[in-house]
């Protein structure tokens, strides 16, 4: 008897879809969801008792595995100390101090609960900040479920967009112009046309939930001139890639590249939550000065600096700080990467796949998406048939081909070796 069926149908009649968050239901690739029992280390076991090796990772905040000793210990701790106080605590000093130490554009942060809530929160300090209105968005970015992001590109080049959820009105969105991601020429115009205008930009720099693809480094830095030169603030989402990609986050990577690169504001969350609903954004000092109590820009939350959250998200900033640590993350996500290239490629089977940290995407196309419509260019039935195939051999993959993958400190050497066995088989019956 199947247990993850009859949990299934419990909650389809109590809960829409069955699920509280969408792309937990199936629907991309069909089946029934599995319903987690437990996990440990890079392991959940199902309602059935059934094992799977975990690639999504709670979407990317279990980088050092589920139940990590250090981490489980000082949630224990936070929590017979107390559940929440409504006042503030010296962790959440502890912790906003330990994000600034890594994130050189982050002078002072706001914690909150959400990743939705950070980002929205940034946006109204950013037009607090600015006087200004307008903001631009890049189509297959997703900045959460706040209803100015919740828009699809309008018809025309450098047009704004419409709402892409029933309950936006349009007139929420008009502010809102949504360009495609990696177009120089389309950010060239629409800063030559609404520049003066322009409270902020917000953009995902490896976007998560195209699956995995870049921003490139000519399009970051004249992203970074052209908000720059017309007073427009440059908002980095990194609630996926911060503290995943790198300690620094994706936003270490373009300085590498983009000498005295920095974004305006930062948006976090996964990664610095451990697990727990915890995020921040944050920024230079006076920039962040504009919030209430300081500031006209109010943002308020009663949960806003959990004490058991931040001591979970702390334990974790703490372990993965180590300088071993993301050398060998990385190592361990590219094995993977390079594996199922190599077992694809043996298999006639077109793939392309990128990653950074302990972040990876792929795709049944011949060469990496650049953007939006490039990505849904992929192949969803076959990509269905590969989820399936790979679920059936206990190896637990994103059930959607839009959404990227997550390694942690957890994955043992074996673990990607039966992945990537596992996957073979699998190409073997789509090539």
């Amino acid at each position: 008897m199947d247990r993850n069926q009859q949990l299934f149908e419990r909650a389809r009649a109590l809960i829409p879809g069955g699920v509280n968050s969408p792309v937990r239901a199936f629907r991309a690739v069909g089946g029934t969801p599995r319903f987690v029992q437990r996990a440990e280390g890079a392991y959940f076991w199902d309602a059935n008792g059934a094992r799977h090796i975990d690639y999504i990772g709670s979407w990317g905040p279990m980088i050092l595995g589920h139940g990590h000793p250090a981490v489980v210990e000082a949630v224990q701790k936070a929590v017979r100390d107390g559940f929440s106080f409504g006042a503030p605590t010296e962790r959440e000093v502890e912790l906003a101090e330990e994000i600034v130490k890594h994130l050189p554009a982050v002078e002072m942060v706001r914690l909150v609960s959400s990743g939705t809530e950070a980002a929205m929160s940034a946006i109204r300090l950013a037009r607090g900040a600015t006087g200004r209105s307008r903001l631009i968005k890049f189509e297959g970015c997703y900045h959460g479920h706040a209803d100015a992001l919740l828009v699809k590109a309008g018809s025309g080049l450098a047009t704004f967009g419409h709402p892409t959820s029933a309950g936006v009105p349009p007139e929420v969105v008009q502010h809102t112009l949504v360009l495609e991601y990696n177009n120089v020429a389309q950010l060239e115009e629409a800063f030559t046309r609404y520049g003066n205008e322009l409270a902020c930009v917000i953009i995902e720099p490896i976007a998560g939930n195209m699956n995995f693809v870049r921003a490139s480094v000519p399009f970051m830095k004249k992203l970074r001139e052209l908000c720059t030169n017309h007073g427009a603030l440059l908002v980095f989402d990194e609630v996926m890639t911060g503290f995943r990609v790198a300690l620094g986050s994706a936003q270490a990577l373009y300085a590498r590249n983009i000498p005295g690169f920095r974004p305006d504001l930062t948006v976090l969350g996964k990664v610095i939550g451990g697990g727990m609903p915890l995020a921040a954004f944050g920024g230079p000092r006076a920039l962040m000065e504009h919030l209430a109590p300081l500031g006209p820009v109010y943002q308020a939350g009663t949960l806003s600096g959990n004490p058991v959250a931040t001591a979970c998200g702390l334990a974790t900033l703490q372990q993965i700080s180590d300088p071993r640590f993301f050398p060998m993350l990385e190592a361990r996500t590219r094995t993977l990467v390079e594996g199922l290239r190599g077992a694809a490629e043996a298999e006639g089977v077109p793939f392309a796949a990128d990653h950074q940290g302990g972040m990876f995407g792929f795709f049944l196309l011949p060469q990496l998406p650049a953007n939006y419509g490039e990505v849904m260019k992929s192949d969803a039935a076959k990509f269905g048939r590969l989820f399936h195939g790979l679920l059936d051999r206990g190896i637990y993959i994103a059930p959607a081909l839009y959404e990227a993958g997550f390694v942690s400190s957890a994955h043992s050497e074996d673990d990607i070796a039966q992945t990537v066995a596992a996957a073979r088989e699998v190409f073997r019956t789509l090539a």
